[in-house]
């Protein structure tokens, strides 16, 4: 039976073997005849042949393995070491070649050279490798479970640090910068060969496994108040507001200026206070929620209607920007430019200043990830005999239920290597575990520690000896972008929806916090019925309607007869109901169907 090829997934012809047309294309790849771009790969169980060429393609080098011997001699390797080849070399010379996610399935790949037998095709560069570039800048993952290492992954990316050495002139729409970031004691080949210590994204921190009288259960860390102040964690963040004179159709267009009293939706004179004339605010001015940054008046929606002289007068509304609720700094440079379409442009960087406080995220290159709870005084932390406080209180039950063990080696590996003064290389897969605490072990010892980094700590609050010793050692942590400050949401009394009535959602919007299904579920569990008539009545669409005793329809008060009317029967004895705005708004949307609703009413 004949096999079918397809070229990036067209089905353009058959094949007689598509397991030897395969092998006929890898080897005219490898000889150069063909693009080195060319994927191909034959699955048997559908008898079907995949040749890949298209754009976007995840690929991925290996080195080529023939009749169980790897192409890359050690004649190659010393060429390579002199620098007579380069890396593009042996990848036109067919002893490297990219693999694409459809031909891997074609492969058989050896990790290490002495796992190469008769049945292997190809042999991994190095085992790192596996691991793209975001986990090659963590340390030791080979010792953490898989689970953690998408977590790992992500804590990277979410990591403050020195993003850009050109921050001062670029205008992110928001942006964190770490004030003191270190490059980590312990590194990996990624992180030294990508020059990351120019783009540091953590601080290195003394570490003690030790619970603080119940307030680190769980991811809750403790924090030493001295460290905090001397600026561990302390970062910038940076948020740009951004806004043009658009162009209309008919020749309108928004102006930056002041707006006049006069303007639709005036905010009122305190609004636009710290504006200069040009109506943009100055630099190093603090500004606080409500402050307007940018003043900007544009032209009606409509036309205006003429007025009894036969003038119509245009009415400009207000279309400023303002500091987004809940943020607040001191406004850090001013950019003015034009789009490509030659209309105004202006930017304005506000920066604020982060300094950890409870609710704070922070997290280690092994996904221990933790929110402060607590920044005690450094007197009331625990500390050594040799007077070390640690910067950080982690719980030692976070460690053993998520396995991760590279957390600890690193925590001791921290430890020797900030007593001989020197970093040390982590890269997952080089090393072995057991003879990595052999090592490291003994140099504690040679300086006169536990080789395991146990030491014996003193209670800071009463000068007692604890009774058992604590693990301590020096981690790299991450500050994340995760900040209370920038999540704080408080509603008392604001905006409400002009539909349900019900108050607004969401930050932007001044709005609450939902109260849900499952929230009102809890309050019915624990009969709280006052607090739940509260919160989903009183304090959200509460709407008095006037119901007929005789017909059962919703009606209305006529002012002018000074009387309440049923619509539907024209009795005028009603009753006055307290309901839901959103069970009202159920009664017309059901009365849209052309369906009746009675509302029936017992006497108390």
């Amino acid at each position: 039976m004949k096999s079918g090829i397809y070229l990036d997934g067209r089905l353009i012809g058959y094949t007689k073997s598509g397991e030897e047309f395969a092998k006929e294309v890898r080897r005219n790849r490898r000889l150069g005849l063909i693009s080195g771009e060319v994927n191909v790969a034959y699955f048997k169980k559908l008898n079907e042949v995949y040749v890949n060429t298209d754009r976007g393609r995840v690929r991925s080098p290996y080195i080529v393995v023939e009749n169980g011997v790897s192409t890359f001699t050690p004649e190659i390797k010393e060429r390579l070491a002199k620098k007579e080849i380069d890396f593009n070399y042996l990848v036109r010379h067919g002893v490297i070649e990219y693999l694409d996610a459809e031909e891997e399935e074609n492969a058989l790949i050896a990790v290490r050279e002495d796992a190469i037998t008769q049945k292997t095709t190809h042999l991994q560069i190095d085992p790192v490798s596996i691991l793209g570039l975001t986990m090659n800048l963590s340390v030791m993952n080979e010792y953490d479970t898989v689970g953690k290492h998408s977590l790992i992954s992500n804590f990277t990316k979410q990591a403050q640090g020195l993003y850009a050495i050109n921050f001062l002139k670029r205008y992110d729409p928001r942006a964190f910068l770490l004030y003191y970031p270190q490059r980590p004691i312990i590194n990996s080949v990624a992180y030294r060969a990508l020059q990351m210590e120019k783009h540091a994204t953590g601080q290195n921190m003394v570490v003690a496994l030790s619970t603080y009288y119940g307030y680190n259960m769980k991811d809750a860390i403790v924090l030493n108040r001295a460290a905090v102040d001397r600026g561990l964690g302390r970062s910038e963040f940076f948020r740009t507001y951004t806004d043009e004179e658009r162009r209309y159709p008919g020749g309108q267009q928004d102006k930056f200026m002041v707006p006049p009293p006069t303007t639709e939706g005036y905010l009122g004179e305190h609004a636009y206070a710290k504006l200069s004339e040009d109506g943009i605010i100055e630099p190093e001015l603090p500004i606080v929620d409500g402050d307007v940054v940018i003043g900007k008046i544009s032209p009606p929606r409509f036309l205006e209607e003429q007025t009894s002289f036969g003038v119509a007068v245009e009415k400009n509304r207000d279309n400023s920007i303002m500091v987004r609720v809940g943020e607040e700094g001191v406004v850090d440079s001013i950019m003015e430019s034009e789009t490509a379409g030659a209309t105004r442009i202006v930017k304005v960087r506000v920066r604020s200043e982060k300094i950890p406080e409870a609710g704070d995220k922070f997290a280690s290159r092994h996904a221990q990830k933790g929110v402060v709870a607590l920044i005690v005084p450094q007197a009331d932390m625990p500390f050594t005999k040799d007077g070390i406080v640690p910067d950080m209180l982690l719980n030692p039950h976070s460690l053993p239920s998520r396995t991760t063990f590279g957390h600890m080696l690193e925590m001791l590996m921290g430890k020797a290597c900030s007593l001989k003064g020197e970093y040390a290389d982590g890269t997952t897969f080089s090393t072995e575990g057991k003879s990595l605490v052999d090592q490291y072990g003994a140099i504690l010892e040679q300086s006169g520690f536990d080789k395991f980094g146990d030491e014996e700590f003193y209670d800071g609050r009463t000068g007692k000896k604890f009774n058992a010793k604590i693990f301590n050692g020096v981690v790299y942590y991450h500050k994340l972008w995760h900040m209370v400050s920038l999540k704080l949401q408080v509603r008392a009394r604001g905006p409400v929806q002009i539909l349900t009535h019900q108050p607004t959602e969401g930050k932007p919007r001044k709005g609450g916090l939902r109260f849900g299904e499952m929230e009102r579920d809890a309050l019915v569990g624990h009969g709280a019925s006052l607090l739940l008539k509260d919160r989903m009545l009183e304090q959200s669409d509460k709407a008095p309607i006037w119901i007929c005793k005789n017909c059962g329809a919703v009606g209305y008060y006529d002012y002018i007869k000074n009387k309440p009317v049923c619509p539907s029967c024209g009795s005028n004895d009603l009753e006055m109901v307290e309901i839901s705005y959103a069970f009202k708004l159920l009664l017309d949307e059901i009365k849209s169907l052309h369906i009746n609703p009675k509302i029936k009413l017992k006497s108390e």
